[in-house]
């Protein structure tokens, strides 16, 4: 059983057809393909996550309001990575630790 058209105008037509979507299939796939090279390379170039975070208040010259441990999942958009002595010294003065990841726990500071 033949499913094709008998003659050669209808299968010229289809033959247009079938190339014009196999350009739109191969285009969508190049276009997918980028995306994830773009992806990939995004999460190549991200920088570390910071072993610790201060988050701080709003306004440009705000103190710190809590310190997080680094990814905790609490800290807000205006935070920025810390080493240890800084948040240790920032406990020290008074700067809350997130109740969430306990950073005061993990750097084995017990306010008194």
């Amino acid at each position: 059983m033949n499913d094709l058209p008998p003659d050669l105008p209808r299968l010229r037509t289809l033959e247009t057809w079938l190339a014009m979507s196999l350009d739109r299939v191969r285009r969508q796939i190049g276009e997918l393909e980028r995306q994830e090279q773009e992806r990939q390379q995004g999460e190549q170039a991200r920088p570390p996550v910071p072993d610790w975070v201060l988050e701080l208040g709003i306004g440009r010259d705000s103190p710190a309001v809590y310190v997080h441990e680094g990814g905790c999942w609490n800290a807000g958009a205006r935070s920025k990575g810390v080493d240890r002595s800084t948040a240790l010294r920032a406990l020290v003065e008074g700067v809350a630790a997130c109740p969430h990841c306990r950073p005061d726990s993990t750097l084995g500071y017990l306010d008194g």
